[in-house]
């Protein structure tokens, strides 16, 4: 297993995604996740976002990444699927970033649904539009061998049943799980319990904790939560994220843990980087 993050970890910080380059370099890191931009926003075109712009060349941010010593674990194009806008700004915006992530030499892009349950449809009308939504992304994502991943993060995918449902919406090997251990948490949900029934479809993993204060506020009325807002390790959840990484190196899972954490400029990802590093270390072999 190789360890990643997330540059959510420096939206707070207001850095932009060289800095994140940056400190990946200065860290021993050499994967990266971050989300995708589609069109221009003022505030990342002035050096205050750290995601890519999909007007940015992938090629040339390629060749840049090499000199880093970085290359992209997943590039996030989650925009809602389970409603009413799903197909018409979330399947576009996936078939435009395959092209695009193949250039980069990306290999996974991730999906998700929405955060809460849809307005307007009935939980099975959500499922069924969803599901010709998968439909179209995966069949092109087999032409570009890129997996196309279902992130644990709304009203559907901390279900465990329907995010069952989900995996099986098309008989693909491009279609596959990214776990969450944070939002499957804050859910109300048992990450180990996720990471046992799903172990066979996991492509990558965001490795989140929850604080202690925000779990007791929020657990089990949220399904999602951007990053965890204390370093990995310190939070109610690290016992369960050391579990699931004896149950992803039983697989043998070889892909990326990417850290979801506040960064707090560096020192709150470098502690979570330390930790999840001594965790790693103690696994058997």
């Amino acid at each position: 297993m190789k360890i990643g993050f997330h540059t959510d970890a420096f939206n707070s910080a207001y850095w932009n995604f060289d800095q994140c380059l940056q400190w990946a370099e200065q860290n021993d890191v050499h994967f990266i996740e971050c989300g995708l931009i589609d069109g221009v926003s003022w505030i990342h075109g002035l050096g205050y976002q750290p995601h890519v712009a999909l007007y940015e060349d992938p090629l040339l941010l390629r060749r840049k990444m090499e000199r880093y010593g970085v290359k992209f674990s997943q590039v996030d194009a989650a925009f809602p699927l389970s409603g009413k806008d799903g197909p018409l700004y979330g399947v576009p915006y996936v078939l435009k970033t395959l092209p695009w992530a193949k250039h980069a030499g990306c290999e996974c892009i991730a999906t998700t649904d929405g955060l809460h349950k849809p307005e307007g449809l009935s939980d099975d009308q959500a499922m069924e539009m969803m599901k010709r939504s998968y439909s179209q992304m995966v069949e092109v994502a087999e032409a570009y061998e890129i997996c196309i991943n279902i992130e644990v993060h709304g009203y559907f995918t901390t279900n465990p049943d329907r995010l069952a449902q989900m995996l099986d919406f098309c008989d693909s090997p491009f279609l596959g799980l990214n776990l969450d251990t944070g939002n499957s948490f804050i859910a109300g949900q048992d990450p180990v319990a996720f990471c046992e029934r799903f172990k066979d479809k996991i492509r990558h993993v965001h490795i989140k904790d929850v604080s202690e204060s925000l779990a007791a506020a929020s657990r089990g009325d949220q399904t999602g939560i951007a990053v965890s807002q204390c370093a990995i390790g310190d939070g109610v959840n690290a016992e369960n994220i050391g579990r699931v990484l004896e149950i992803l190196q039983s697989i043998p899972y070889d892909g990326i843990l990417s850290m979801e954490c506040e960064g707090a400029g560096g020192p709150m990802i470098e502690q979570s980087l330390a930790w999840l590093r001594t965790r790693l270390a103690s696994l058997p072999a």
